[in-house]
């Protein structure tokens, strides 16, 4: 299947990030803190929300890569 026809939600949960970039979980936490891969909160979760990702940062990461 050709990476076009690849449809991704706008927003992904951090353990979705965590496969596509076959990285753990306590890394892309490290990498929100010290700005390589931003999260959004969303969700009032322990009052912190849930981190998700921009599909367009992902792509981003991936291409630079």
């Amino acid at each position: 299947m050709p990476k076009d026809d690849i449809k991704l939600p706008e927003l992904l949960t951090i353990a979705q990030v965590a496969k596509i970039l076959n990285v753990s979980i306590m890394t892309l936490r490290r990498w929100d803190k010290n700005g390589k891969l931003k999260a959004i909160r969303v969700g009032t979760r322990s009052g912190v929300g849930e981190r998700r990702y921009h599909r367009e940062d992902i792509i981003k990461l991936i291409t630079k890569l």
